[in-house]
């Protein structure tokens, strides 16, 4: 088994910590220049994570979208963009969401052991099933990414999957952007939810960097400390 990979926690929250409003509209909760930042963050992972409600809510693409920065990985001999993998407990994923798209990203998708079966048939050849456990963890996710050579994994969402990779301990970064506006609703998704976690007000983490971008604000946290590695 080789250690997990160089895990980096991504999220823009409102300034009340939520993910998004509570409707089916998306939230915008950065802006061009952080857009373009998050590429580059992109650019230089192995492999992206979200979990699979982000897919049927946000419909991401996950792409590395600029094209230099896919000809300088494809220079490096690496493919354009990097893997795109989900989690998933209910096994309720379209092979038709962006996700899956017959693009130049290998698709990993793991799921709980009896669920495998069922995730195998509703996907076919788009993606690669794995098997993560009964039941699953993010422990295991990352090991087994690990065996299959990412070193640099980024985490873009949502709550479920950042809470899980926090109280886990196994995030080594955490780039946080604060949008300039509140949501309030209750309803909404948060940027995490309850559980016991590492950094707490006897351990508190440590503040890296504090960048303004444009309206928006980046926080990053070293929560490990292969964060210089990381750097």
């Amino acid at each position: 088994m080789v250690d997990r990979p160089y895990t980096l926690l991504s999220c823009g929250m409102s300034i009340d910590g939520y993910l998004s409003a509570g409707t089916a509209t998306r939230l915008l909760l950065s802006n061009d220049a952080d857009f373009d930042r998050v590429d580059a963050e992109r650019a230089a992972s192995d492999a992206i994570l979200v979990g699979a409600m982000t897919i049927r809510r946000d419909d991401p693409r996950l792409l590395v979208r600029s094209s230099e920065r896919r000809a300088a990985r494809v220079a490096r001999g690496l493919p354009p963009s990097p893997v795109k993998v989900t989690v998933t407990r209910q096994a309720e994923l379209d092979c038709a969401a962006a996700f899956f798209a017959a693009d130049d990203a290998a698709k990993l998708v793991y799921c709980p052991s009896d669920a495998v079966p069922v995730v195998r048939e509703r996907l076919g050849a788009v993606a690669t099933v794995v098997d993560a456990g009964r039941p699953p963890t993010m422990r295991r996710v990352c090991e087994d990414l690990g065996d299959r050579g990412v070193r640099r994994l980024m985490v873009e969402g949502g709550g479920s999957v950042h809470t899980q990779m926090l109280t886990e301990d196994l995030a080594d970064e955490l780039q946080l952007v604060v949008a300039p506006f509140f949501v309030g609703d209750s309803a909404a998704c948060r940027f995490v939810g309850d559980g016991r976690y590492p950094w707490h007000p006897g351990r508190r983490a440590t503040l890296a960097e504090v960048r303004q971008i444009g309206d928006v604000v980046l926080l990053r946290y070293a929560l490990s400390p292969r964060f210089e590695e990381g750097t």
